[in-house]
């Protein structure tokens, strides 16, 4: 019988998400919504934002008008219909703290949520946690994601950052920063991959089984099936304590910056966990001298100085100040810490969801391999990225920096990606099956026979955990790939490793379905990361583009790095995804979510993110509503979408980051101005033509007046109130402050 799947409820499901695409929204959609109801395109909006996703989770908590739908679940089921047209923008992938800020803050509002308990004590706080983890880290990514990744820069953001080259930091082949990564005893260097066989399909189960014998059932009822590639790894705790101890004390000998380099959010249960060893390693002497104080308290270390600090104050005194002051002498005895933002004295070390390696290391590389110090002074760093598994990435791009100095933006060529990342591919989907080690014995994968198809020996500490890669996604991955290289004619490179089990795996199933089409005339290679990352940096230097083809971890390193280099930031990528059952979805906004933009917001009332790639994206699925639909007028809305873009970006009217000059609101008026002008142009539909063309001539007439309008709504605090549960009305008057340019969006018919 087929599988049944949630019905799609309108032509395009937009989402409603947090910080700072969130606020643009609040401007944006209602322009989208007006220039779209036209032509009879409907638009729905689903909450996949922190706030709306621990609501929906806790219904018996809330009073029945607080009650939220599931839409993440609901959006799940979306995505494999066939038609599903999904405009995803970047949501938070929250950290403990920032649910815990996000709980505290809806219990303000009212909603009685309950509380995160970190260490559970009864049977309901641990089915609370359980909850919770649903929510931590990357948790609406791995439920949308029905499809691989097609990622890259749109045509008009290329040719404008090529005629607009942003600056880049001068490399010095003097320079002292360098990655720093473990090699050995790391999930790299532990990884045991296998093809799941037709024997072994079926129902497994992980299982620790002690020295002394005992055995525990860590997770059972996981389904594989006949061709699927499944691993198993672990990092060490005493090797990766060792290598962060070795790794401080070369920082200081060499008087360069200590900086880490994980991606806590995504992942989100290993990688706090090394976040937490390194906090406690720097910090040796305080966790060692405090540990009986510390437990009673409540500190973790995976929650970061940041929360450590917030705890101690809360102690008497001279207990607080003693604490501090045993906290300051570790970071005057150690080396200078990389700073997330030195006026506020924010280490590296502070927040888990700070330390984000696919938006900290570009900016590093960017800046010609500079952090900042305490003082706000630039500095060499060693970037310590403990897993070796990816870390050749940023390595070879620094030292092709030291020896050939920064690239030109007017001149590079472009990296785009095709991502392995459906049905929860990779190391993205492992969070389920990881699992820490509480005493030496082994941990096993067991298939329904009872044999064992891994199994690994582990010691107090260790993490350990489990991957898993479905077959049909690799073949749609391998199908996508050819896709590009045929349609770009670019040199097309799988980043995978002979040496590495699960990439050995996965170039036998490359090798088998590339026998489906005809290559003959595409230039498809296989390379490990390192080697494709210094042929990737060659071809763009010569000005020449690159297609690269990767697992789902380097599809988010890539696609931040070579963005940032070539446009200035990831936050304008395009990101298709055409999903496996037929539909599409389109992801904006790679840098993320711009918490630092809603700050100037509240502060100042200028809003600087840029909703590019909102608009490429809605051009995107106006196109697919053309074609899934057969709707003419959608084609002619992309159309003249992306001509009203070009104009946009061509007269400079992106917004900027000063105070008084044209931020968010001003783009879209801009955008709405352009967008209306094109449609008047086009004579495809005279219907069509004639409405947008008096849209037009409205907005030109009113231009003075809107945009005085627009800037005088700045310079004063706003008050959205809230930061994760933002109060519709306070949003809307702060994001369409313009009384005449709301007047005229909401007249169109």
């Amino acid at each position: 019988m087929a599988e049944k799947h949630q019905k799609v409820s309108a032509d395009i499901i937009y989402t409603k998400v947090d910080e700072a695409p969130e606020l643009a929204s609040g401007s944006l959609l209602p322009i989208i919504r007006a220039f779209l109801k036209s032509s009879n395109i409907t638009i729905d909006l689903k909450d996949i934002s922190l706030s709306g996703r621990i609501l929906a989770k806790f219904p018996s908590y809330l009073s029945k008008d607080q009650i939220r739908p599931d839409d993440l679940n609901l959006l799940g089921e979306i995505v494999k219909s066939p038609g599903a047209n999904v405009i995803k923008l970047p949501n938070i992938s929250a950290s403990v703290p920032q649910l815990n800020s996000a709980i505290a803050e809806l219990r303000d509002h009212g909603f009685n949520v309950p509380e995160y308990p970190e260490s559970p004590e009864t049977a309901e706080e641990q089915n609370i946690k359980d909850i919770y983890l649903q929510i931590l880290g990357s948790a609406v990514n791995p439920v949308l994601r029905e499809g691989n990744s097609d990622r890259r820069v749109p045509y008009a953001v290329k040719e404008f950052a090529k005629k607009n080259p942003h600056s880049m930091g001068n490399w010095s082949s003097e320079s002292k920063t360098h990655v720093s990564t473990m090699g050995e005893d790391d999930f790299f260097s532990n990884e045991t991959s296998v093809t799941v066989s037709e024997k072994s399909a079926g129902l497994v189960s992980i299982q620790f089984v002690s020295e002394n014998g005992k055995v525990e059932v860590l997770k059972d009822n996981i389904k594989l099936e006949a061709g699927d590639v499944v691993d198993a790894t672990m990092m060490r705790k005493k090797a990766l304590r060792q290598f962060i101890t070795n790794q401080i004390e070369d920082a200081k000998n060499k008087g360069i910056l200590f900086s880490l380099h994980l991606k806590s959010t995504m992942m989100k249960v290993s990688d706090p966990i090394i976040f937490g060893h390194v906090v406690s390693v720097f910090f040796d002497k305080v966790f060692s001298k405090y540990d009986t104080l510390f437990a009673e308290i409540g500190v973790e270390p995976k929650n970061g100085l940041g929360e450590l600090l917030e705890k101690v104050e809360t102690l008497d005194e001279p207990l607080q100040s003693e604490i501090k002051k045993d906290i300051q002498d570790c970071m005057d005895e150690g080396p200078d810490l990389y700073m997330v933002d030195s006026t506020r004295g924010i280490t590296n070390l502070h927040v888990p969801s700070d330390v984000i390696i696919d938006a900290s290391m570009p900016a590093l590389i960017r800046g010609g391999g500079k952090g900042w110090d305490n003082d706000g002074n630039e500095r060499d760093a060693k970037c310590v990225i403990p897993d070796s598994s990816y870390a050749a990435l940023y390595d070879e791009t620094i030292e092709f920096c030291k020896e050939n100095g920064a690239f030109d933006p007017s001149t590079m060529g472009t990296v785009s990606n095709v991502g392995l990342m459906a049905k929860k591919a990779q190391e993205y989907g492992s969070h389920p099956q990881t699992f820490v080690g509480s005493g030496k014995g082994a941990i096993s994968i067991i298939d329904a026979n009872g044999s064992k198809i891994i199994e690994q020996n582990v010691e107090d500490g260790d993490i350990w955990r489990m991957c898993l890669t479905r077959d049909t996604a690799i073949r749609d991955w391998v199908k996508l790939a050819v896709d590009r290289a045929s349609s770009t004619g670019a040199a097309t490179i799988f980043w995978l490793n002979q040496m590495r089990s699960h990439d050995a795996e996965l170039i036998k199933k490359v090798h088998q379905y590339l026998e489906d089409y005809n290559t003959d005339d595409l230039k498809i290679e296989i390379m490990s990361p390192r080697e494709a990352t210094r042929s990737s940096l060659m071809y763009i230097a010569k000005g020449e583009d690159t297609v690269s083809v990767t697992g789902n971890v380097l599809r988010d390193y890539i696609t931040d790095l070579f963005p940032i280099m070539e446009v200035g930031t990831s936050a304008k990528m395009l990101s298709i995804v055409p999903l496996m059952n037929g539909g599409k979805m389109f992801e904006t906004g790679a840098g993320g979510s711009a918490p630092k933009h809603v700050q100037q917001m509240i502060s100042e009332g200028h809003l600087r993110w840029d909703s590019l790639g909102e608009f490429c994206a809605i051009a995107a699925s106006l196109e697919f509503v053309r074609e899934d639909k057969n709707n003419t007028r959608a084609g002619i809305l992309a159309n003249t979408l992306d001509r009203a873009i070009e104009k946009l970006l061509d007269k400079r009217q992106s917004p900027s980051r000063k105070l008084g000059e044209i931020d968010n609101r001003g783009s879209h008026f801009y955008l709405a101005l352009y967008w209306a002008q094109e449609i008047g142009k086009q004579d495809e539909d005279k219907e069509l033509q004639d409405k947008f063309l008096s849209i037009y001539k409205k907005l030109w007439a009113a231009e003075q007046s809107i945009t005085d309008e627009l800037l005088s709504a700045q310079g004063q605090t706003i008050d959205l109130g809230g930061y994760y549960d933002t109060q519709k009305e306070k949003v809307e008057i702060a994001m369409r402050p313009s009384p005449t340019f709301t007047t005229i969006i909401d007249e169109i018919i």
